[in-house]
């Protein structure tokens, strides 16, 4: 039996979900493999001491701040913890050393960044011919030591042509940098489209005839909806605010021409999606990937206030014909008309994207393991 540790951190909600989507996979295809998802934090802090002096966990925090749209305060968080890493580095791996000695897995795969290299030296003394993997949640890497540590024996796995081109760049050799097709998209988006559409808007209380875009932010919303609803008070939408509900009921009390359906947290974002013929969100990796991924163009929001690992998938976006970038909220509008007026271009690039990484992914590991 093979044992592999998939480590993540609870933050965001994408290191979690493409944790959950490989171990959906793996299951399925390699019941000879032990899968172990492990979020990393709680295996540092047991005894949960962050939250008792913070009073709220780390992951709490970072969500909050997407939240509030302080992304510009999360740049100097990574920063911050930069440094403190440099200095906390020989306690963490310490620790990290005993946890390997007692856990013995056969690889360690981490989905989360910061702490790659600190991983990659922890596992080298107990566990020496262990692979270490990181699989990128993001579409790019945000030098130095965010998700590769070059120098060392790290397999990374990439996204992107640009994150590829990123490992190169740092001097990691071709054996140890594996591309997929895309980024990873939970399983379940990869069924078919709902025989009529139309009847599912019906029963919603939506127009069938009229254009639907659907809006979203993340698991926490974010105050830029509110705006965002405000510029497109004749547009049908799909307002998605997570488990924000304050959010949800300031804009319920919006006033609109056109039907805006605010729905709060759901597991059934991918069938709202699939009522929807464009999408408007934050640029994060997971989200765009997930509306690309059911055939919808997207317009996304990229400035100073954006976290800088996420400032590539706006070129990613507009590279690929894959939809508009604005600035702010404000421009939402004009931006929805341009990309409604060609839409058919737009859903003609979307449709061309073919992303299978989540089946990728597990191959790769294999034919990592099947080297050592």
């Amino acid at each position: 039996m093979t044992t592999i540790d998939l480590d993540y951190f609870n933050a965001g909600g994408g290191h979690r979900a493409s944790v959950a989507a490989l171990e959906t996979v793996m299951r399925e295809h390699y019941p000879g493999w032990t899968v172990r998802p492990i979020n990393l934090f709680e295996m540092l802090d047991p005894h949960d001491v962050f939250r008792r002096i913070s009073g709220m966990a780390p992951e709490d925090l970072y969500n909050k701040q997407l939240e509030l749209g302080l992304t510009a305060g999360i740049a100097l968080q990574n920063r911050m913890l930069h440094a403190t890493l440099r200095l906390a580095g020989g306690v963490l791996q310490r620790r990290l050393e005993r946890q390997w000695q007692q856990r013995q897995p056969d690889m360690v795969v981490s989905l989360i960044p910061h702490i790659n290299l600190i991983m990659h030296n922890s596992l080298r003394g107990p566990l020496p011919r262990v692979p270490f993997v990181t699989v990128l949640t993001d579409m790019a890497d945000y030098p130095p030591n965010f998700w590769m540590a070059p120098g060392t024996a790290q397999h990374v796995i990439c996204g992107t042509v640009r994150a590829c081109e990123q490992a190169h760049a740092m001097g990691l050799p071709d054996a140890q940098i594996h591309r997929t097709s895309g980024m990873i998209v939970r399983p379940d988006f990869y069924g078919p489209p709902p025989e009529d559409p139309r009847q599912g808007r019906i029963e919603l209380g939506l127009d069938p005839a009229r254009a639907t875009g659907i809006v979203m932010f993340g698991g926490h919303g974010s105050r830029a909806m509110l705006e965002i609803a405000r510029q497109l008070s004749d547009q049908q939408l799909i307002l998605m605010t997570g488990r924000n509900q304050a959010l949800a009921r300031t804009l319920r009390a919006q006033t609109s021409g056109a039907r805006h359906l605010v729905v709060e947290f759901t597991p059934q974002v991918r069938e709202y999606m699939q009522l929807a013929d464009y999408f408007i969100g934050k640029p994060g990796p997971g989200s765009l990937s997930e509306a690309v991924q059911q055939r919808l163009p997207v317009i996304t929001i990229c400035n100073s206030w954006t976290m800088p690992q996420e400032r590539y998938n706006a070129d990613w976006i507009t590279t690929g014909g894959l939809g508009l970038v604005v600035r702010s909220a404000r421009e939402i509008r004009p931006a929805v008309l341009e990309l409604l007026s060609g839409i058919e271009d737009f859903r003609s690039n979307v449709e061309s994207v073919e992303n299978r990484a989540v089946f990728e992914v597990p191959a790769i590991l294999e034919q990592i393991l099947g080297a050592c």
